[in-house]
């Protein structure tokens, strides 16, 4: 029998949602799954489809029924399949390259699926926003680890990965994700040599990204984002998770501004310190 602890993704900051909610949940239905024979990639299709279908909700639902109780409640089963697709390929021996890039991309469908729902047009912008507060997340974590000399992801347990298949997902993986990655990262390591006004010592790094940085980042991580746009919609306010995508931009800017803040005073102490 696997338990919690044998299949959560190591993190240095646990997002509190999935950690404390969905993974949970989700670890109660591993060993049922891998018993079936479940495959992961399966699951995200699966998942997949609850979002898209919350989404149609969303937009033609009437009443509280169909326009509120359902789209949130598949919210939630949604977001527990999302952390079981990747449970049961840890517990499983099933980690793939395809899995994690069909995981990252279908959530994107969902996300920008749902955002027109509430918003129409505008919600493409906003999933690019979305986008974008989330691969602030993972730069974050990533920078973290890597000052640390920790390992960001291990390699995939496995590695028959259909050609064709992977080569489609890792083209659109290039095509969405990476000028996010590049744009933040190139931003990121500006205003880190910008406030030293030098380049960056290792210890440097350390300092730039402390885990309370991390944290944040980590709770807006996806499994947050679905339980307060799911609360938004039983409530009958979609429109106030959506109003909340900018502010948790601020927020993340604000965020930023305070480790740049917290380097340049730990340079400055450091400068005091030194002998004359």
């Amino acid at each position: 029998m696997s338990t919690l602890e044998q299949t959560r993704k190591a993190r240095p900051a646990e997002e509190w949602a999935s950690e404390r909610l969905f993974r949970p949940l989700a670890q109660s239905l591993v060993d049922p799954a891998a018993r079936l024979g479940v495959r992961p990639t399966r699951l995200v299709l699966l998942h997949t489809g609850l979002g898209l279908l919350a989404a149609w909700q969303l937009r033609h639902g009437r009443g509280f029924l169909a326009g509120q109780l359902s789209p949130a409640l598949l919210l939630q089963l949604k977001t527990v399949l999302d952390n079981l697709d990747g449970q049961l390929a840890r517990a499983t021996g099933q980690t793939t390259q395809t899995g994690r890039y069909l995981d990252s991309e279908m959530d994107v469908v969902v996300n920008a699926g749902l955002l027109w729902a509430i918003l129409g047009r505008a919600g493409l912008p906003a999933t690019l926003l979305l986008s974008l507060i989330l691969t602030v997340d993972f730069l974050w974590e990533r920078d973290h680890r890597a000052a640390r000399g920790q390992t960001f992801r291990s390699p995939p347990a496995q590695q028959d990965d259909h050609p064709l298949v992977l080569a489609a997902l890792e083209r659109a993986y290039a095509l969405y994700f990476q000028p996010q990655e590049r744009v933040l990262d190139r931003l990121f390591e500006w205003r880190l040599r910008r406030r030293l006004g030098r380049a960056p010592t290792p210890h440097d790094r350390v300092r730039y990204t402390p885990l309370a940085i991390t944290a944040i980042a980590a709770n807006l991580g996806l499994s947050s984002q679905l339980l307060l746009l799911g609360l938004c919609v039983l409530a009958g306010r979609p429109r106030l998770y959506a109003a909340s995508v900018p502010l948790q931009a601020l927020l993340l800017a604000a965020v930023q501004l305070w480790r740049e803040g917290q380097l340049q005073a730990g340079e400055a102490v450091q400068l005091a310190a030194a002998p004359a």
